[in-house]
């Protein structure tokens, strides 16, 4: 008994262990706080932020980009493919049974003695048999492929979950875009018809002499520049709900507008610490997926170097009549154990052993360049709210003061204490800076968006109940104990 039993427990043993190096993170060195200075406010990262802005159309484009943008479907079947292919790498560890059948005309040679004389040489022969083969993974080659595989699917999961913050965030800038393009053109269009009135009066000065054709081409030169702004504008209108339509899954559209620029409300900034960045970033997620996947090759590369074991049996049946074929003295049957090994490959394994440590150290380079990346990327958004939101404040005083300066700029024309050249100039300078103050208040609130979408948040959870999603019961994700853990 114990020449089978030991063998066994052996075999037992050997199999608990798999070549290759077991996953460690990397050791991750992350900053003590950010660059820029916040008040610190409510939690709002494990909520639909964008609800935050008031406005019930960017709620309702959010909602239908989530449901039907093409990138979010393409993902999600992405991560489908990565499924697939986890359940055909665990199928290896159990034995593959399968079925065959045949029938065959055949005619023996004459010119051997196999047939005594005067037999017909021609005859039937059918073969029917079940067949089973089990590769026992004994160096845990196949447990190594099936890590690899389970890697690959989260990392692809995150990668999703990166195109719905993606989508969620451009949709939302796309959104502030067009609101702001809609208020521009509401001021040039409102500035040439101010011009527009002002040119027929001093058509009527001109022609009674109170006016020069100085004057007179000013104002018209003022008019036209005023009309020439119309055009480009409405051609950035539609650029941009074409952009949303694409961000929607829909074909270019008129998008439908709710609140104005100046009624929408500035999202609260995130409170976040640089270390919980690592557990919210999809990118980083993703990224430490591949290199688990990349890991777990290594082993897959290195049990090349260990024989391969496979036990297979055969039960069927042969016979060339077809009355008996299914009796008893037509059964046949085989049970086999094979071992394959390499000894010299003339470095065809060690090739592939290091193409595969190669890929794993490029994969942690990868790794630590995408936190890199999270961390100035959020610290930009961070400095680019708080600076934008000063920009947008001194453009808005400056807009009051040249309002005033334009009033009494045409009160001295009025009075005849000026000339109509100080009070185009005045004129001119609000309109250029009315402009610049609406796109440095998009500009502020689009800051705020890129702070949600670089410290990535809970949000995407919420988020993920209007997008399709991969069937991911019963798959865990490879991760060595706490995200932060060195």
């Amino acid at each position: 008994m114990n020449y089978i039993i030991l063998p066994l427990f052996a075999v037992t043993l050997l199999s608990a262990c798999a070549v290759g190096p077991d996953y460690r993170r990397p050791v991750i060195e992350t900053p003590e706080k950010w660059r820029v200075d916040y008040p610190q406010v409510v939690e709002f990262t494990n909520f639909g932020w964008w609800t935050q802005f008031g406005d019930p159309a960017l709620n309702a484009l959010i909602e239908t980009a989530l449901n039907e943008n093409r990138d979010i479907q393409a993902a999600a079947a992405r991560v489908d493919q990565f499924i697939g292919a986890l359940n055909a790498t665990r199928a290896q560890f159990f034995p593959q049974i399968g079925y065959s059948a045949s029938i065959s005309r055949n005619r023996a040679t004459e010119k051997l003695a196999v047939l005594p004389p005067g037999n017909d040489p021609y005859f039937s022969l059918y073969r029917g048999a079940l067949n089973a083969s089990w590769q026992i993974d004994l160096f845990g080659r196949i447990r190594r492929q099936s890590e690899a595989a389970q890697a690959q699917i989260f990392a692809s999961e995150q990668g999703r979950r990166g195109v719905i913050l993606s989508v969620v965030t451009s949709v939302a800038a796309s959104y502030i875009g067009l609101r702001a393009l809609d208020r521009q053109l509401e001021i040039a269009r409102a500035s040439a018809a101010n011009y527009a009135e002002t040119m027929r009066i001093f058509e009527l000065r001109y022609q009674w002499g109170v006016v020069s054709q100085t004057e007179l081409s000013q104002i018209q030169s003022q008019y036209q520049l005023a009309l020439a702004t119309i055009p480009s504008i409405e051609q950035q209108i539609a650029a941009q709900e074409n952009l949303i339509s694409i961000l929607l899954g829909r074909n270019p559209e008129t998008i439908p507008r709710g609140s104005t620029i100046d009624e929408l409300i500035a999202p609260t900034v995130p409170p976040d610490l640089p270390s919980t960045l690592l557990e919210r970033r999809p990118d980083i997620q993703e990224a430490e997926q591949n290199l688990v996947a990349t890991n777990a090759n290594v082993g897959v590369a290195r049990s090349l170097y260990y024989p391969t074991i496979t036990l297979t049996g055969l039960l069927g049946s042969v016979s060339t009549a077809f009355g008996n074929f299914l009796t008893g003295p037509a059964s046949t049957w085989t049970v086999a154990a094979g071992l394959v090994g390499p000894i010299f490959t003339f470095g065809a394994i060690t090739g592939q052993v290091r193409t595969a440590e190669a890929v794993q150290r490029e994969a942690i380079a990868f790794y630590q360049a995408t936190i890199l990346n999270a961390f100035r990327e959020t610290n930009d958004a961070l400095i680019g709210a708080v600076k934008k939101r000063e920009e947008a404040e001194a453009q808005a005083k400056r807009v009051v003061a040249l309002k005033e300066y334009a009033r009494l700029s045409r009160a001295k024309f009025d009075n005849g204490y000026a000339s109509y050249l100080e009070v185009l100039y005045a004129e001119n300078l609000l309109f250029d800076v009315e402009l610049a103050a609406v796109r440095s208040q998009a500009d502020r609130y689009t800051e705020l968006v890129n702070v949600y979408k670089a410290t990535g948040g809970g949000w995407v959870d919420e988020a993920e109940q209007f997008t399709p999603k991969p069937q991911l019961k019963g798959v865990q994700p490879v991760l060595e104990g706490n995200l932060l853990a060195p």
